[in-house]
């Protein structure tokens, strides 16, 4: 349909309006599809009208197009659902389970079911997440504020929220008009003319003595317009001309329509996301789930669920005002009723336009612009800290997981790694082939010729595991990254003829790989484990100079740019590039998708030094918009970035530059207090909380706002203890130059000198375009603690005293023994602890003005929780003692089940309920450790006393399989999803490694020297995997240690340096695996540094403990909060449970102890000094 007939129905839609035929407008709306009427659909939303609601809205969406549509249909058909339920119509509630909500039970199963069970109950409201339910009014009001959300943000209903700005009756007026022009037109026009008809056009008899017409004066006609000319024949060319057929568009050509229900990329979980922080879809509506997201959506959709949300305000980031009008149809003047469209008519395609954009403005609106003004404080202004790199940075990027470790690669082939927090340098590497012998003879020759090496590009994989570095010589090196300054070789693959101009991440058929481009105008994927190379790409004429992956629902492709100002794309095949665009410029491009991949941007620099940063319409090949606010004459290649869906950024002259991406003036700009080169390379966090930026001085400037600062805790003013590090980090070293770099370096920028107008040729190497400093003699620098022995100044943290730390003894009135086993809940804003008398335990963080998120912390005291019925979660006991058995328990990944045994029967509670939902496998052989499977929670692998792991099937109560190997009873389970494998441990000091394909055992290790310091026959060993899946903890009496999975290999070990030290009674990873919590029988608190395993912290008794409590007490159990790294929880011998963080004004548990740049990945066992033994006589309890 042309836009002047979607015109003409919205015309016909105000006249309908305007005369009352209320039924019909909606009709039309519904049928064309021009416009959601929000307030007809409230208006049905709260008589409870659903057959009317899914109807009105079947003619904008279906419930399986995208995320967004799928969660409003739901949240619908759940309310009806519950109404029925209210109302005690079970059949109906069947009816309505059978009939709309069955469709749910294809993408979540075990939701289906769960939904299914509220017809058990007497009230659903005893459903926890129902439980705040309250009558039928109240609950619908609640959910149209989320619908509302959700419509808003939906693709499906861009440009269909907001009516066109009319005047009042504006087909009436056309129409006059037009009778006016008839009448003009007539040849015997009388002075008042008689309309009867508007079916065929109008004409006045011959009159007799006929004088001049004056202006017509029937009341339907408005005044004469004066006529300006010949009038234009009404034909083929009048205004309302028949729809032409849709032309495809390029990227709709090559991009075709994946299945709308596919969304690889969205979890699914009974409870909603178990990480969302850790999640950034494009399209996707977010995972299906129980319970409502206790993190409202963003504009991803968020979870479906069961609980109302409990914020819808803060759905959106950016909302549509207050002040907007009503969805009603205008009326009056259009100064006084204007309206703003969200985008012009005429624009569409779901996947490629973005959700979430300021409303442009219309001459005549009268609406406030300063409700859309941009937040500045969003903008990381402060200049938080300063880093000496030794050499010039030519690219940056910040860890996606832990937000202040920065990737820096520079114009004399090193690389660093920077905590941004404490200012130190964790890593410095200087560029080295790993296998010269495996190279091509022609980097080898390249190589002795001129040894001078460029990082072209430093970047991270999606989940911080790897970092990848492109070498302006052939080369690439693949790091794996295992938390502080722990890197290791993991590929190094000769890439490219000539410079590797760019690399990136990506994840084509669910499968890591790494895309690389260079002088040798190729394209290359290689696949991110073996280094394999799967796709070479082939086309462009110029050599490429960068590479965006990217993917559009199910469908995965790569935008690259080469130096002759060509955009194409590719798909994951051999077939060729499937677009052919110019970028503005026409040479050094790059690209880059906002942070929710809905919205395409490029940057480029012309050979003339004129820069362009535009925003681009994927599915015409055109610029939508391009931004103002560069010189004419940039002095170098400007580099930019985006951040959080809404700002721009980019260095050029001496500053950095920032846009609104919905508006193309220059926004504001920066000088981070000056020393920036003419052309700083720039880089955000993923938050956009922190803004790296390279400094004229071979430097780093960090710029935060205020949630950055918040980030970095500075300590200015607060009397922080000196830091080592920070000192080394902060001071000018005097680079040393080498010489075999600086005569190369010499001889080239000698060489240089005499071609000057070189840059001129399309074959210019990429390594002489990347920046203003890359001709500068290369010099290779070094860190002034050659000189300076840090080991002397740092000193161990000691915590002796209460006022040293935050620590909270949570309540308990139910007088329980010790405490065996602790775990926050995945949400952390909970901890369950289960008993040695088989009473489980659970603790809620309340939510309030001192603690608004309801997570867990020492700063609020939790309440100790129990449902209205007033029953506790008790485990199946045998007739033996229960303190002699061996407690055990894992929780479900969305918090709503734990399984647990204490000797007896396994049990599986409802989290929200405490009823238990069934028992199975009775002694003998008893449990003794439980672990659900990562993929499938109705997989278990239940460690026996007998020395088996039997491997359980809750559905359909059946053991799948027995694995033997052990010795004595299984003491560990722990589960890697990225190698498929079950680690097992046991009492006899055996670690064991199984396959989860065929449960077979691929290999086993006794722990070296696991000699038993409480004299016992049996000691537990425990085991738990690092973040990365890789590598794992285990923890015995005797030791800590951290093996490599598939060798199983220790690579570091502690042990205490006295055989008469006290043994470790637990310990655990942090929630971000850099840090190891043990505690120990004397009740000491030790706090590692998982990179090394060297002890950073040690927090005595008597900073916890009162000096009332016995001194035979000591903690059993310590819990890692699953959000916050610096928080843990400790479970002792009396029943209590504390729970201990840094003060504030800290932020965490002391310095990271001296290491090695680079340190090994093979560490020697490290001994040190007894837990309890101090530099100060340890104060009595």
């Amino acid at each position: 349909m042309s836009s002047l007939s979607r015109e003409l129905v919205f015309l016909i839609l105000q006249f309908l309006d305007e005369e009352k035929f209320k039924e019909s407008v909606h009709k039309l709306e519904q049928e064309s599809g021009f416009y959601f009427n929000m307030k007809h659909f409230e208006e049905e939303v709260q008589n409870g009208n659903w057959d009317e609601v899914e109807k009105y809205l079947s003619g904008f969406t279906k419930v399986d197009d995208n995320r967004y549509s799928m969660k409003i249909f739901f949240e619908i058909r759940k309310q009806k659902y519950l109404e029925a339920l209210d109302k005690h119509d079970r059949s109906k509630a069947v009816d309505i389970l059978v009939k709309d909500l069955k469709v749910f039970a294809t993408f979540n199963e075990e939701l289906y079911k769960e939904i299914t069970q509220l017809l058990t109950l007497d009230n659903f409201r005893e459903n926890e997440q129902l439980s705040k339910y309250g009558d039928t009014k109240s609950a619908r009001s609640i959910m149209l504020v989320e619908l509302k959300k959700l419509i808003e943000a939906n693709p499906l209903f861009r440009d269909k929220l907001q009516f066109p700005s009319l005047k009042s009756s504006r087909l009436r007026t056309l129409i006059n008009q037009s009778l006016n022009w008839q009448h003009q037109l007539c040849k015997n026009p009388r002075p008042n003319p008689d309309i009867k008809t508007l079916f065929v056009d109008h004409t006045c008899g011959q009159p007799n003595g006929a004088h001049a017409p004056g202006p017509a004066s029937n009341p339907l006609l408005g005044s004469m317009p004066k006529p300006g000319g010949g009038f234009p024949p009404l034909g083929a060319h009048g205004p309302f001309q028949p729809t032409a057929a849709p032309v495809p568009t390029p990227l709709a050509g090559w991009m075709s329509n994946p299945p709308a229900v596919t969304h690889p990329g969205a979890p699914m979980g009974l409870g909603g996301p178990t990480n969302p922080a850790l999640n950034h879809p494009a399209v996707s509506g977010g995972p299906i789930g129980l319970g409502a997201p206790s993190n409202p959506i963003p504009v991803s959709g968020g979870p479906i669920g069961l609980g109302a949300p409990t914020n819808p305000a803060a759905l959106l980031k950016r909302p549509t005002p207050a002040g907007f009008p009503a969805a009603d149809y205008q009326a009056g003047d259009s100064s006084d009723h204007s309206a703003k469209r969200i985008r012009p008519i005429g624009v569409s395609e779901e996947g490629n336009l973005p959700v979430n954009i300021t409303p442009a403005s219309y001459p005549q609106s009268s609406h406030n612009q300063a409700m859309y003004a941009p937040v500045l404080d969003d903008i990381p202004k402060t200049v938080a800290r300063t880093l000496i790199q030794g050499s010039n940075p030519m690219s940056m990027d910040f860890h996606p997981v832990h937000q202040t470790i920065l990737l820096v690669g520079t114009n004399v082939g090193e690389i660093g790694l920077w905590d941004v927090n404490t200012r130190e340098r964790l890593v410095s590497r200087n560029f080295k082939v790993w296998e010269l012998s495996q190279c091509s003879m022609a980097l080898q020759s390249s190589l002795v010729k001129d040894p001078a090496v460029s990082v072209n590009r430093v970047i991270w994989s999606p989940d911080g595991s790897l970092f990848g570095v492109a070498y302006s010589k052939h080369v690439v090196q693949i790091y794996s990254y295992h938390g502080g300054g722990d890197i290791r070789q993991h590929l190094e693959i000769d890439a490219h003829t000539g410079g590797v101009n760019d690399i990136a991440f990506s994840h084509p058929n669910k499968q890591l790989c790494v895309i690389t481009c260079g002088d040798d105008k190729t394209i290359k994927v290689w696949d991110a484990t073996s280094g394999a190379r799967q796709y070479t790409f082939e086309g462009h004429d110029a050599p490429v100079y960068s590479v965006c992956p990217h993917h559009k629902e199910n469908i995965q492709f790569i935008f690259s740019t080469a130096l002759d100002g060509k955009i194409k794309a590719w798909l994951y095949d051999n077939l060729g590039s499937r677009v052919d665009y110019d970028a503005p410029g026409h040479w050094c491009t790059t690209m880059a998708y906002s942070a929710d991949g809905t919205r395409l941007f490029s940057c480029g620099t012309s050979k003339e030094g004129e820069s362009f940063i535009v925003e681009w319409n994927e599915s015409e090949g055109a610029v939508k918009r391009t931004y103002q606010g560069f010189r004419k004459r940039s002095l170098g290649v400007v580099q930019f970035d985006t951040t959080k869906n809404r700002y721009l950024a980019a260095g050029d002259e001496f500053v950095i530059k920032f846009w609104d991406m919905d508006n193309t003036n220059l926004l504001t700009t920066l000088d981070a207090e000056g020393g920036l080169p003419a052309s700083p390379r720039i880089r955000f966090n993923k938050e956009g909380t922190l803004l790296a930026v390279s400094t004229h001085e071979n430097g780093i400037k960090i710029l935060a706002n205020a949630d950055g600062l918040r980030l970095l805790r500075t300590f200015e003013g607060q009397g922080r203890p000196f830091d080592a590090s920070r000192a080394i980090s902060e001071s000018n070293a005097k680079p040393i130059v080498n010489p075999l770099v600086a005569a190369a370096a010499a001889a080239a920028a000698s060489a240089g000198a005499s071609t000057t107008g070189a840059p001129n040729t399309p074959q210019t190497p990429i390594s002489a375009l990347n920046g203003d400093m890359k001709g500068m003699v290369d010099i290779k620098p070094r860190i002034v603690e050659d000189t300076t022995d840090k080991s002397k100044m740092w000193k161990l943290t000691e915590i002796n005293e209460p006022t040293q730390c935050r620590s909270l003894r949570l309540m308990d009135n139910l007088r329980t023994s010790k405490i065996s086993r602790l775990i926050y809940t995945n949400s952390g804003v909970a901890l369950l602890a289960l008993a040695s008398n088989a009473i489980h335990l659970l603790w809620k963080w309340p939510r309030n003005d001192r603690n608004p998120g309801g997570k867990a912390t020492a700063g609020v005291t939790p309440q100790l929780w129990q449902p209205p019925s007033g029953i506790l979660m008790t485990n199946d006991i045998t007739d033996s003692n229960p303190e002699e058995a061996v407690p055990c328990f894992a929780l479900s990944k969305n918090d709503s089940y734990v399984m647990s045994a204490s000797g007896g029967k396994i049990s599986l509670f409802n989290m929200m309920t405490f009823k238990t939902m069934t028992t199975f496998m009775p002694p003998p052989p008893a449990a003794t450790f439980l672990a659900f499977h990562p993929q499938d929670n109705n997989i278990i692998a239940i460690g026996m006393d007998d020395s088996t792991i039997q491997i359980y099937n809750v559905r359909v109560d059946e053991v799948k399989s027995k694995l033997k190997g052990h010795s004595k009873r299984i003491t560990g389970l722990a589960f890697s999803n990225v190698l498929n494998v079950l680690v097992s441990s046991g009492a006899d000091s055996q670690i064991c490694v199984w396959s989860t394909d065929g449960w077979e055992k691929q290999r086993s290790k006794f722990l070296p020297n696991q000699q038993s310091l409480s004299g016992s026959n049996i000691c537990d060993t425990r085991v738990q995997f690092h973040q990365d899946q890789v590598n794992f903890l285990v923890v015995h009496e005797s030791q800590i240690a951290i093996y490599e999975t598939t060798k199983l290999e220790c690579l570091r070990q502690w042990v205490p340096r006295e055989n008469s030290a006290p043994p470790i009674s637990h310990a655990a990873f942090s929630c971000d695996s850099q840090l190891v919590y043990a505690t120990f029988v004397d009740a000491t608190v030790c706090i590692f540094s998982a990179s090394n395993l060297k002890l950073r912290c040690r927090i005595l008794p008597a900073a916890y403990l009162p000096p009332s409590v016995s001194p035979n007490v000591h903690p059993l159990v310590v819990a890692a909060h699953p959000l916050e790294p610096n928080q843990f929880a400790i479970g002792l011998t009396d029943g209590g449970v504390h729970v201990i963080e840094p003060l504030e004004s800290d932020g965490k548990w002391g310095a990271a102890p001296p290491s090695e740049n680079g340190s090994s990945s093979s560490l020697p066992p490290t001994a040190a000094p007894t837990p309890g033994a101090s530099s100060s006589e340890q104060p009595q309890r």
